[in-house]
């Protein structure tokens, strides 16, 4: 298997990576031109650069741009910095393109209604690639949803054992009602989902929280839901709500300042009650 098909095999599984490319030489080093290394997520590699301490610099550069998702360009010069004397070279310099591999950005749409209908349109032409789940088969359909890369006309509770999100994994609920809301955050709170967002107001988010934490769920895992979810531009209609939903994914996507979950107020009432709780006898 040659380091494409590597590449090809980690995408599939939803996994990051970093591919380093020897792209400019001059003089002589322990490889050549065009060279690749493919280092994954889990710090093993595939291909070589040439070993040895320019080697273990790449590796290193490699983790961060999995982290920060930005390319990078790394010069050696072989004949000034004695680390890379290691009696097996000629001297030389080169120059590193290490770039992420990133993961498809998969959305798990839960709701096929006239929100999520919006958001399935914004999402996958913002390059996300969209599944849409809803109970009704007359609504979850292909011929509504054409951009969708699926579409499942199931039981939210078959869904949920259907689908194992990843770290690259966005969750969305806007389905029809609170009961199911509440279980399927129920259940997304315990992926490895990188975004979960929640539609609804602050009161009926509140009472959702308060009833998952009373089955025994523990409260840190609520930190990373984005209730109300979407970006607040005042959005107003279906359409309006759908780019809303949208920019929140693209600004986690991207790591934007913005990108920060919305419970901090949750969190603030939750102190205040405590407060207030202090003043009676225990």
């Amino acid at each position: 298997m040659d380091i494409y098909e590597h590449i090809v095999e980690l995408r599939r599984q939803g996994r990051r990576g970093a591919v380093a490319t020897i792209v400019n030489v001059r003089g002589s080093i322990p490889s050549f031109q065009t060279a690749k290394m493919l280092v994954r997520d889990d710090g093993s590699i595939v291909g070589t650069i040439g070993g040895g301490c320019v080697e273990a610099d790449v590796w290193q550069a490699a983790r961060e741009v999995m982290e920060s998702e930005k390319p990078r360009t790394l010069k050696f010069d072989l004949n000034q910095d004695p680390r890379y004397d290691t009696g097996l070279v000629c001297g030389g310099t080169l120059e590193v393109f290490v770039e992420p591999l990133l993961p498809p950005a998969t959305l798990h749409l839960f709701g096929a209604g006239h929100v999520a209908l919006n958001v399935c349109r914004t999402a996958s032409a913002a390059g996300f690639d969209v599944t849409v789940i809803d109970d009704r088969s007359s609504y979850a359909t292909v011929e509504r949803f054409p951009s969708a890369v699926a579409v499942h006309a199931l039981e939210f509770d078959d869904a949920m054992r259907k689908f194992d999100p990843t770290e690259s994994s966005y969750i969305v609920i806007v389905t029809r009602g609170h009961r199911d809301d509440m279980r399927i955050l129920r259940w997304a709170v315990q992926t490895r989902a990188h975004y979960i967002g929640m539609i609804g107001s602050k009161r009926k988010i509140i009472e959702i929280f308060k009833a998952l934490r009373a089955e025994g769920i523990a409260a840190d895992l609520f930190d990373r839901v984005h209730a109300p979810i979407g970006l607040d531009i005042g959005a107003v209609t279906p359409e309006e709500i759908g780019v809303a939903i949208t920019a929140e994914l693209i600004a986690i996507r991207r790591h934007a300042s913005t990108a920060v979950p919305h419970m901090s107020w949750f969190k603030e009432k939750q102190e205040a009650d405590e407060v207030l709780d202090d003043t009676k006898p225990r």
